[in-house]
């Protein structure tokens, strides 16, 4: 699912801090090219031991990201249920517990960017 209400779309930021500002909230960059990252969250719903996760996705305007300097720009947020044995899945309906916790989280890295 989309996270349309996050208010980071559209937010720049150079990579060096928005990588301090993501790991500082739990985030972690895992996925990278030269021009795209990704930062994910992981959450777990202590009920049902499921595990969802918070994804970033951002996109290079300036530099690329070997360059601590390059300027990303993020895309989406988007959330979705892990599934076996790796990937996403974003139809899932997401506990409310879970969607609380995420948008915490999403308003923080929105404070450290601003």
């Amino acid at each position: 699912m989309i996270i349309e209400n996050s208010g980071l779309n559209g937010l720049q930021s150079d990579l060096a801090h928005l990588d301090d500002s993501a790991e500082q909230l739990g985030f972690v960059r895992w996925q990278w090219e030269y021009y795209r990252a990704t930062y994910d969250l992981k959450l777990e719903d202590q009920a049902t031991k499921s595990e969802y996760f918070v994804r970033v996705n951002t996109r290079a305007v300036e530099g690329k990201l070997e360059n601590p300097h390059a300027v990303l720009v993020i895309e989406h947020v988007y959330i979705g249920k892990a599934t076996f044995p790796h990937g996403l899945e974003y139809e899932s309906p997401i506990p409310q517990p879970i969607m609380s916790v995420a948008n915490q989280r999403l308003e923080q890295l929105k404070q450290l960017l601003a």
